[in-house]
């Protein structure tokens, strides 16, 4: 059906068309008489009175037909009814609350005459649909047209100025009532309230609180809630008590709040929340979907899943968002059955699916958490395709949970794919990726990828930074390291604990102890991390007395030690041949911390005695210690049969992590070494044959020193780096004088190709790094094998003939060598 009518308002005529299909009005017109009489009169052609308009459109209104309430002005129009200004008032209401805006401000413009009712429905209708701008457009209109305003205009703009906390805006309009000498209706006082509490002036609102002479329940229920927003917890505890008192009786809103608040832990914050679910329950609102989602909300966040357990069952509608509170509650409990809860959050997202409910972004995010908890990969691979049956791929906080669910299952590209279909990347997006590549061991994707989010003019943040930071010491860039923290320094994220921890963990892992230790000290706030990174560094780089001192001095200032903090403590007994020391330290662990030892404790302790040579005590340790199925005990105790040269205990611990780990080379290599440093040659070449016939692969050397802004690395006989000749050269003058100074190739290597032993890629680096750096700055190199013991002989005599310090990292302990010696003091 099609009607083609002149639209005439003033001395405007407009041709209007108006498509419809046919009988689409009569649903809403076939009860009562006016809407009887209207569909006769519509094909009759003849108007009603303007009492059966108004109340038609008014009906279009309430149900928020827009397609009736259009029709209703077509037959207006039609019949060229002169309709008066109430009439052309609810015409207007009902295409502002339609939201058709683009129509009502067509229809206000041509309008022979506007009153205050006319303004609030444009300004009411503008900042419903959420055009803030062109409301307060209007209400600059209505100022200059000197329409007098009333209570409802003010707080229509208002409401805008709370949406977007325009302060200065909010003030603005209060003089401009307080000027005009309209009286304070009680929902106006309400409206400067919220307005106030939401830019953060709650001292504002309580001024207007205190000193109104009129309040009702919505003036408690605001005030309570800009107290919840700001946090003052006990502010808010005491006006819940003065609301009850006032005999005002306490509603579904002011108790949801007052929840929403106890899910902070403040202090006493469990104990409040407990006496209020009393209270919810005295006054039968603990049915209520409202207050009973707060309810399970709070037992959730505070990890008192019993509870929340409870009410879940018991509330007779279950939504979306209690299923939310669930998952999260289960996924946000870090105990040791964290893995038992991140089943039963996966158990939940599958009986939402099977009750047809419609998961929320919220929804989505949590469960690839609960995935990345479990290593449910799978299953996480499976969410993804969910995602993007609903259309939410685009949401930042799921395809940051995307990043970090692929980035964890080792497959970083899959992780950038999702990143780069993000369309809105936030900080945690980035941070998600880069520590992405940082866990797949892309340090220097990482490290670009962080420059990249400078370049585009991205703020990072304290995880960030940390993260990055992370990436220089796995990388022992301590020069990108130094400029990262100074940008760390000038964006004010440098005073943030997790940033200055990283920095230490920096700074000792690029063999730079001293300045390590500089930012340990200049730290305020200095937490077991802080400690257990200072201690696991001194024992790392040997200063095993050290490390034991900071432990002492740890526990001095009341902070617990925690496994992490244990296994540094051990680890520099370990290293510094402090027996008696580390089995102390083992013994106090379990009975006066009540920390339980892990593989890597124990392992400790079996190096900790295959180096002192106590190899047969080491195995009945193991035999003991509940680990002996790990490859990694086996492993400490080959690493002191090569110490010590016992082939006997050697070959029969070989075996048994060869059987363990069957295509591990560094088992092979041990035992190989075993023989050969004992001269047996044909068990050792026998060795070399099985892992051939294997096909296992040792890895290659690889060592790499920064320089300027760039990593320099180097494998055996390398030749394709553009300073070869010089380093050669440097290198064969060096082997020269270490030579006339009675230095001879060790003689399980000379076994080996000569030209390869003495072109070890750690050789190569700090060759490299002699001719490129300054003679009175330190030489650090980092190597991703065990140096071998000409290397580290080596090393001690070029230290001693250039009069240079060197550092060597490798994959177990830091080597500093000063004029002939190593801070391992051969102890390695």
């Amino acid at each position: 059906m099609q009607f083609c009518c002149h639209y005439r308002i003033g001395y405007s005529e407009r041709l209007v068309f108006f498509r419809y299909p046919k009988n689409s009005f009569t649903p809403l017109l076939q009860t009562r008489q006016p809407q009887i009489q209207f569909v006769q009169n519509f094909h009759l052609g003849t108007s009603l009175d303007s009492a059966s308009y108004t109340n038609l459109l008014q009906s279009s209104t309430r149900a928020g037909s827009l397609i009736h309430g259009k029709l209703v002005h077509a037959h207006m129009i039609k019949t060229s009814y002169n309709s008066c200004l109430f009439l052309q008032n609810n015409l207007l209401n009902m295409y502002c609350k339609c939201g058709e805006m683009d129509m009502a401000r067509r229809l206000f413009d041509r309008m022979p005459k506007q009153d205050i009712i006319s303004w609030n429905s444009l300004v009411s209708g503008y900042s419903q649909m959420g055009f803030n701008a062109q409301a307060m457009d209007v209400f600059s209109e209505a100022r200059m047209a000197h329409v007098k305003l009333d209570n409802f205009t003010y707080a229509s703009t208002l409401s805008i100025c709370a949406r977007t906390g325009d302060l200065k805006l909010g003030k603005l309009v209060h003089g401009l009532i307080i000027v005009s000498g309209v009286s304070l209706r009680v929902f106006l006082t309400n409206s400067l309230m919220d307005m106030y509490s939401k830019c953060g002036r709650i001292d504002q609102a309580r001024f207007l609180f205190d000193k109104s002479d009129e309040l009702d329940d919505v003036s408690w229920n605001s005030l309570i809630s800009g107290y919840v927003r700001m946090g003052s917890n006990e502010e808010m505890t005491r006006l819940l008590i003065r609301m009850h008192q006032s005999g005002l009786k306490l509603n579904s809103y002011a108790l949801g709040s007052v929840l929403k608040a106890c899910c902070t832990g403040f202090d006493g914050s469990k104990a409040f929340g407990e006496m209020l679910h009393g209270c919810v329950a005295k006054l039968g609102l603990d049915m209520d979907v409202f207050v009973g989602t707060a309810l399970l909300d709070m037992y959730a966040k505070t990890g008192d899943l019993d509870n929340a357990t409870q009410i879940f069952k018991l509330m007779p509608n279950q939504n979306v968002v209690m299923y939310n509170a669930m998952i999260a509650g289960f996924f946000r409990t870090g105990t040791e059955n964290c893995d038992e809860f991140a089943n039963e959050a996966l158990n939940l997202f599958s009986d939402m699916q099977r009750r047809g409910m419609k998961p929320s972004k919220f929804t989505f995010s949590s469960i690839l958490k609960a995935c990345n908890a479990v290593e449910a990969f799978d299953y996480g691979k499976q969410i993804h395709a969910h995602i993007f049956k609903n259309n939410l791929q685009s949401d930042e906080f799921i395809g940051s949970a995307l990043v970090e669910l692929y980035s964890m299952s080792g497959s970083a590209e899959d992780g950038l794919r999702c990143f780069h279909s993000t369309p809105k990347l936030d900080i945690v997006s980035w941070t998600s990726m880069i520590a992405g590549y940082i866990q797949n061991g892309q340090f220097e994707h990482a490290l670009s990828l962080f420059y990249e989010l400078l370049a585009s003019r991205g703020k990072p943040d304290e995880f960030t930074i940390s993260s990055v930071l992370s990436a220089c010491a796995n990388l022992a860039a301590a020069r990108s390291g130094e400029q990262i923290q100074g940008y760390a320094v000038k964006t004010g994220t440098g005073k943030f604990t997790i940033v200055q921890n990283s920095q230490i963990c920096m700074y000792a892992k690029s063999g730079d102890i001293d300045s390590a230790n500089l930012t340990f000290k200049e730290a305020e706030n200095r937490d077991v991390v802080s400690w257990s990174v200072m201690i696991s560094s001194h024992a790392q780089h040997g200063c095993a007395r050290e490390a034991l001192r900071l432990f002492e001095l740890m526990k001095n200032y009341g902070i617990a030690p925690n496994q992490i903090t244990f296994l540094g403590v051990l680890t520099a007994c370990s290293h510094g041949g402090l027996v008696d020391e580390g089995f102390r330290y083992f013994e106090s662990m379990k009975k006066d911390h009540s920390i339980t030892s892990n593989v890597k404790h124990c392992s400790c302790i079996v190096d900790l005695l295959g180096r002192a040579g106590r190899l047969a005590d080491a195995e009945s340790f193991i035999l003991n210690s509940g680990f002996e199925d790990d490859p990694i005990m086996w492993r400490a105790l080959l690493g002191g049969c090569r110490v010590h040269g016992d082939t006997i205990i050697g070959e029969r611990v070989a075996k048994r992590v060869i059987e363990l780990e069957p295509q591990a080379a560094a088992s092979y290599v041990l035992l190989y070494n075993i023989y050969s440093d004992a001269g047996i040659q044909l068990p050792a070449t026998q060795i070399r044959d099985l892992m051939k016939d294997r096909g296992v692969k040792k890895e290659p050397g690889l060592s790499w020193i920064e320089f300027g802004k760039t990593v320099h690395s180097f494998v055996v006989g390398d030749r394709s780096h553009p300073k070869c000749q010089l380093i050669y050269a440097k290198l064969e003058e060096m082997s020269e004088k270490i030579r006339k100074l009675g230095y001879l190739l060790d003689a399980s290597e000379q076994e080996q190709d000569s030209t390869v032993v003495n072109y070890h890629s750690e050789k190569l680096a700090v060759t490299f790094g002699i001719i490129s750096l300054p003679k009175a700055a330190p030489v650090r190199v980092m190597k991703n094998l065990r140096v071998c013991r000409d290397c580290h002989t080596t090393m001690k005599f070029i230290s001693m003939v250039e009069g240079r310090e060197i550092i060597l990292r490798d994959p177990i302990r830091f080597h500093r060598f000063r004029e002939g010696s190593c801070s391992c003091s051969d102890y390695w």
